[in-house]
């Protein structure tokens, strides 16, 4: 298979970085066909910084969650994945991740319904407009978009 045959393939996750879920969903996409990865986590803010100043965002913590899950999704994919630290909105960080790197598909891996911040923000529906195949991981349960 030819590296243009290789489809590029941007994982988004935060708190289920690591989790059985995702690292599940990879392990399938892997055998599905050819594809690199890249693990985005949007930089994580709490409390009020949320709302006031997103440049308090904690990229230390987002390291954190890159440098656990990353040996996982690498023995996954059975090669390496790449990570980044993106913007505090998930959106705006996929958004940049797609404009600047390229992805050809986002797997979006959440918190479980009930709790899932970018569940209730419609966050796999409003990646619609950047017209990529979006597999939304959720605790339990896995669909695509």
């Amino acid at each position: 298979m030819e590296a243009s045959d290789t489809a590029r393939v941007l994982i988004v996750a935060y708190k289920t970085a690591a989790t059985p879920a995702l690292i599940d969903a990879v392990r399938e996409r892997t055998a599905r066909g050819a594809a690199t990865f890249t693990l985005l986590v949007p930089a994580p803010t709490h409390g009020l910084d949320r709302v006031t100043s997103a440049d308090l965002a904690e990229s230390s913590e987002g390291d954190d969650v890159l440098a656990l899950a990353l040996p996982l999704l690498s023995d996954a994919a059975g090669g390496p994945v790449d990570g980044i630290v993106g913007d505090p909105s998930p959106f705006e960080a996929i958004q940049d991740a797609v404009n600047v790197r390229g992805f050809d598909e986002i797997i979006l891996s959440t918190l479980p319904t009930t709790v899932s911040r970018w569940l209730r923000l419609d966050l796999p529906s409003r990646l619609g407009p950047l017209g990529l195949p979006v597999t939304t991981i959720t605790a339990g349960s896995k669909s695509t978009a």
